[in-house]
């Protein structure tokens, strides 16, 4: 194993992938094939492989103990909101980084396309409908930020949702961003955890991705024409994402940019991550009130009786 320790992985992970609040996210400077520095580059690939399997088993341990802390305190939820551009690996990832977690305390949501009887609404109303109630955590595989990155990039979209007449210029989109990052505050007050991750994957990784979809036979029902159109805006969605991330990471909210070109490391800074977020809680499991406790002990006597 590495000598560093899992505290000190996680502190190092948490630094380098946070966007900091108030600060522009850097997008063209981070490195979407970045492993978490020497405790893994100085590997050889076996290594690396049984390495990042006992980490990330690790992590999910103890994702899986936190959660049924979350389960019994009752107080908290946690939201964990997924964005990334095609092939990035969302789905793969949420699978193994979940794969511990008992089914009943987590659900999944992903946002298709929106409704009719979504579209007559604000666009934050089918959000709202699909958030996790206390002891359970929630998973947005994308989300409202749909709203403000591929609406940005396809602003005719934006016909649909039958909105008030008004220019559609960087006033609108500032209040878009407002308006997310006073829903979030909301929840945040109201005991919703929130930690929001981009998948950031390179542009030659998605494309050899994005080939084995079309090489492999199993793996041919993942392709969509349309992957390759909203590839040809890669620069588009690039930009959209760094203003959306540098305007919408805030301390009760934050965005963490993973690298997304290995998905090994992926899912261990994923396990990281979300197991941080719900160890800071400090959640204990519920004391039993005095009367609790005399019917603990008349079950027990009646068990021992029969």
């Amino acid at each position: 194993m590495p000598k560093d320790d899992g505290a000190d992985r996680r502190e190092r992970i948490l630094k380098r992938l946070l966007v900091e609040p108030g600060k522009p996210a850097g997008l063209a400077e981070r490195d979407p094939a970045w492993t978490g520095g020497k405790e893994f580059e100085q590997l050889s690939e076996k290594k690396l492989k049984t390495v990042a399997k006992d980490i990330l088993r690790q992590g999910v341990k103890e994702l899986s103990d936190a959660q049924e802390l979350l389960w019994a305190s009752d107080t908290y939820a946690l939201l964990v909101v997924f964005q990334a551009l095609d092939a990035a690996g969302k789905d793969s990832t949420i699978e193994h980084v979940m794969s511990g977690v008992n089914p009943q305390g987590v659900q999944v949501v992903s946002f298709r396309q929106p409704s009719s009887e979504e579209l007559d609404h604000d666009f934050l109303w089918r959000i709202s409908a699909a958030l996790p109630e206390r002891g359970r955590i929630g998973i947005f595989n994308r989300s409202h930020y749909e709203e403000v990155v591929a609406l940005r990039v396809h602003p005719e979209w934006l016909e649909a949702q039958h909105l008030p007449p008004g220019p559609r210029g960087k006033s609108f989109w500032k209040g878009r961003f407002d308006s997310i990052n006073a829903f979030e505050r909301h929840l945040s007050r109201n005991g919703t955890v929130i930690r929001k991750f981009f998948l950031h994957i390179s542009k030659d990784e998605q494309r050899r991705r994005l080939l084995e979809r079309l090489d492999e036979p199993s793996k041919n029902w993942k392709f969509q024409p349309g992957d390759l159109d909203e590839r040809d805006r890669w620069d588009e969605y690039q930009r959209a994402y760094e203003q959306m991330l540098s305007k919408t990471s805030t301390r009760h909210a934050p965005w963490f940019v993973v690298p997304a070109d290995h998905k090994w490391f992926t899912r261990v800074a994923l396990s990281e991550l979300i197991a941080d977020a719900l160890e800071g809680l400090d959640l204990a499991f519920p004391k039993p009130s005095k009367e609790q406790l005399v019917a603990l002990a008349e079950a027990r006597k009646r068990l021992a009786r029969s």
